[in-house]
């Protein structure tokens, strides 16, 4: 699922962006939800330091300390990769709102059928991106990779380990692994991890912990010398 965040201080605006931002994944059956919105700006940066967001709608003029490109150099400083949509009435800002890696600039007031354009051309986007997106068999489904601890088979279900829950599907396990990514590697017969998101490895008992989730993965005896050389070989924390 692509997550969507919006942050303006209109409120009533907000309300109907929301609304129509939702109308349009119905509509084109986009698997996406707005996990959150509002005017804050201190409220955003803080759902945002603890959840995972793959696009967000920001205005740039805020009644606050920094405006909307400012929070956005903010964001881009941990969050290299999310989508930012500028959304305002103040066309001059447009040249330093592409400085911030923009995806694209929306002006107020804004139509129903230019908001569907863009997010149309978003999901185009988000389906020809094979780094930082991860395809189920669906070609609706993505995941964002960097959410992904680990990937785990159980008889005929695939289950994809996020931090915000788990998705399951039905395919190849061996094929799911040969479209993966480099950091996704095999460490078990019924295990792929995502080395970018191990905390800690026990080799006494064969486990692997995550940075962002209570639940484990283990280590097969066939896999282990392999799946060691290539962690030994990648900068994680320890």
């Amino acid at each position: 699922m692509i997550r969507f965040a919006l942050c303006d201080d209109n409120v009533q605006l907000l309300s109907k962006l929301k609304e129509m931002i939702e109308l349009i994944f119905i509509k084109h059956d986009f698997d996406a939800s707005v996990v959150f919105y509002s005017e804050s700006t201190t409220k955003l940066l803080n759902f945002i330091s603890s959840n995972d967001v793959d696009v967000l709608f920001l205005d740039i003029d805020f009644h606050s300390k920094l405006n909307g490109i400012e929070i956005a150099k903010i964001i881009r400083k941990s969050h290299k990769n999310i989508y930012i949509i500028f959304i305002t009435a103040h066309f001059e800002f447009i040249v330093s709102a592409f400085e911030c890696k923009t995806f694209d600039f929306i002006q107020k007031p804004f139509s129903q059928q230019k908001l569907e354009r863009t997010i149309i051309r978003l999901f185009n986007d988000l389906y020809s991106d094979n780094v930082s997106f991860i395809k189920l068999n669906n070609k609706h489904k993505l995941i964002n990779q960097n959410s992904v601890n680990y990937i785990q088979k159980q008889g005929m279900r695939t289950i994809y380990k996020t931090s915000n829950g788990e998705i399951t599907t039905y395919g190849s396990f061996s094929q799911i692994e040969r479209s993966l990514p480099t950091n996704f590697v095999r460490c078990h017969k019924s295990f792929i991890v995502n080395i970018e998101n191990i905390s800690s490895v026990d080799l006494k008992n064969n486990i692997i912990n995550f940075k962002n989730s209570e639940t484990p993965c283990y280590i097969g005896p066939k896999y282990k010398n392999s799946f060691m050389e290539v962690l030994n070989n990648h900068e994680y924390i320890k």
